[in-house]
């Protein structure tokens, strides 16, 4: 076979799994959006972790969605602060809310640091900026209730390329968040949306092939920012 026919048969290869990891992608959101135990198997897992090796107490717990989960670098971005990882799937608010007991308050964290919103108020799940503030308070005050003195730093929803289209929602809840906030020092919102955006739209060079997601540049970004509020805060503390 001729090599331009083996490139075009490669490229088209590459589109039709991208298509399709998209696809899937979209179907396991919808499934999510409606089952807040939908994430069991990923909480169950972090659960047998711990039991091999515990995370010590006052640490700062990274919790939400894929954009944590996919950090892969978040321990070597964030040294030497004792970070612990729990981002999970594609989890909305309520997932976190759910499992609230078994992956954020067993760890006693000094900081826990959110991320989630993002597939809350993506295409298809039915939900609103005021739901993602009224679960975000919630949260809120189930820590609170728990460990009054830990801060807690929401990082905005990020504006991303297939997902540009609901950016309006996604800015009005970050308002909200960010708001709601104000009223109180333990709570931090993290404007980590507008490094991720050129000319007032997404970057091309922040994202994974699909759109979505960070590449290491993308990251890179968001620890310029966040990097040096975690890092005075757990040393006020």
């Amino acid at each position: 076979m001729a090599w331009w026919k083996w490139v075009l048969v490669s490229l088209t290869v590459t589109i039709v799994l991208g298509l399709g990891a998209l696809y899937w992608l979209a179907s396991q959101m919808g499934k999510a959006s409606g089952d807040p135990a939908f994430f069991e198997d990923a909480i169950v897992a972090f659960e047998e972790a711990d039991r091999e090796a515990p995370p010590a107490p006052d640490g700062i717990l990274f919790v939400g969605s894929s954009s944590i989960r996919l950090w892969r670098s978040l321990a070597s971005d964030m040294a030497p602060l004792p970070v612990i990882n729990r981002g999970f799937g594609g989890a909305h608010l309520e997932h976190v809310l759910h499992n609230l007991d078994r992956v954020v308050l067993p760890y006693a964290p000094r900081i826990v640091v959110v991320y989630a919103g993002d597939n809350d108020l993506a295409a298809g799940s039915g939900k609103e900026p005021a739901r993602v503030l009224r679960e975000y308070q919630e949260l809120v005050a189930r820590v609170h209730a728990k460990l009054p003195e830990t801060h807690l730093y929401f990082l905005s929803i990020k504006p991303s390329k297939l997902r540009w289209e609901r950016w309006p929602a996604m800015s009005e809840a970050n308002a909200a968040v960010e708001a709601f906030s104000a009223g109180d020092e333990r709570l931090h919102y993290v404007d980590l949306a507008t490094p991720l955006l050129a000319g007032g739209e997404p970057r091309d060079d922040v994202f994974l092939f699909d759109g979505l997601h960070l590449n290491g540049t993308g990251y890179a970004a968001w620890t310029e920012v966040l990097r040096p509020l975690l890092v005075r805060a757990y040393d006020a503390r």
